[in-house]
């Protein structure tokens, strides 16, 4: 077997089913799940129109690049959505389709490390977990940018080392960040393109919560935005993931892409067309109808915002919490353990949250998830407002 497979740690959910085991809630209140970021708003019938309809094409066996359809149609998304100017982006050399971002930021990481050089790669704490697992099994040492209040909850690339960036090869970020909800400014963006170029490391930014964003009029920037917007028009070093799985409310779909630096992305195609992970004809073609619609999102952010704005009615005076700017996610400080505070939540108002140190590690000193909360208000309103009034209760009753 691998050996770097004895690295891996249990994933937040095993943790979470192990916290809750032996425990048995009140039956008379209905379980709410606010753990899981699966989002729940209705899949647009278009998108499963349009699988049906092109079912024939599973007859087909799929090409690894996709449909040039689909990727012109990215192409165009990107354009249009980054204010990137027409044809920057190229479907022949700067997008790839990929089964959703899960997968292709585990792959990716495969495909780029050598293990040969002893490589770091870096990600902030707390994080999603693929991160670190594809790290460690390309060979690599993660090293963590703990993201805190002070820090803004982003990451602090000023701090980090010139010894640590020598031995970088890869840097993860995440913006609107998970769980943080916090957004990586144009100007960060290009801070980090500097180091790259100076030191030789690749970023990966995942971006699969960029259309969930509490200002209409301040969307999220893309890192391709921010190198274009610095002359870095051929996206050098720059590689960005987005998914229709929370933009689309499409998580079974398993559908997105993979958009940058050509150089990379031709190796990244080599890699995956071995790796044989092509999308299927009629995933393709739904996810064309997908991309070229921007209603659906509209409706599911401004969904989002009702809900942000009623749970926060109910919980501003009874806990540390804020409306972050991107995202579905609350992150607060419950100033207490997180994991004794999941647990009786749990048995005493059937309410499922994620303690904050299961999406983190210990690093530099501290655990920076310790005594947070990730609250996922990915369920209906009326349950979104149900869950708020049990916390509350909750938090007074202690």
């Amino acid at each position: 077997m691998n050996p770097h497979l004895q690295k891996l740690q249990p994933y937040p959910f095993e943790k979470l089913s192990e916290l809750k085991q032996g425990i048995t809630p009140p039956g008379d209140k209905p379980h709410i799940a606010l753990s899981i970021g699966e989002p729940k708003h209705p899949t647009p019938h278009f998108i499963a129109e349009s699988l049906i309809a092109h079912l024939h094409g599973l007859a087909n066996y799929p090409a690894t690049k996709g449909l040039l359809e689909l990727r012109r149609t990215i192409a165009d998304w990107l354009s249009h959505r980054f204010s990137l100017p027409p044809a920057s982006v190229d479907p022949e050399r700067h997008v790839l389709p990929c089964n959703g971002t899960r997968e292709a930021l585990f792959s990716f990481a495969q495909c780029v490390i050598d293990a040969a050089e002893q490589p770091l790669v870096l990600m902030p704490n707390p994080f999603y977990q693929i991160y670190e697992g594809a790290a460690l099994l390309g060979g690599a040492e993660p090293y963590f940018l703990n993201t805190t209040r002070e820090t803004g909850y982003l990451p602090d690339f000023e701090s980090v080392p010139d010894k640590i960036w020598e031995r970088c090869q890869l840097i993860y970020i995440c913006s609107p960040g998970n769980p943080s909800g916090s957004v990586i400014s144009a100007e960060t963006h290009r801070a980090l393109i500097n180091l790259s170029e100076r030191h030789d490391f690749i970023i990966a930014s995942d971006e699969c919560y960029s259309e969930i964003y509490l200002d209409e009029s301040v969307p999220p920037p893309s890192l391709l935005q921010s190198a274009h917007d610095m002359g870095n028009t051929e996206f050098k070093r720059c590689v960005v993931f987005h998914s229709l799985s929370k933009r689309s409310n499409a998580p079974g779909l398993r559908s997105g892409f993979v958009a940058g630096d050509a150089d990379i992305l031709k190796q990244y195609q080599r890699y995956r067309t071995y790796h044989g992970c092509a999308l299927s004809l009629p995933v393709q073609h739904a996810s064309i109808k997908a991309w070229q619609d921007e209603k659906h999102v509209t409706e599911s952010r401004a969904a989002y915002r009702r809900k942000f704005s009623a749970v926060h009615d109910v919980l501003k005076d009874h806990l540390d919490l804020s409306i972050p700017p991107g995202g579905f996610y609350l992150w607060p400080d419950v100033h207490r353990d997180d994991c004794q505070f999941a647990q009786d939540l749990y048995a005493r108002q059937n309410l499922t949250v994620l303690p904050g140190s299961f999406l983190s590690r210990e690093a530099h000193g501290i655990n920076p998830g310790q005594n947070h909360v990730r609250i996922a208000l990915v369920a209906p309103l009326e349950e979104c407002v149900e869950a708020a009034h049990r916390i509350r209760e909750f938090i007074q009753s202690m």
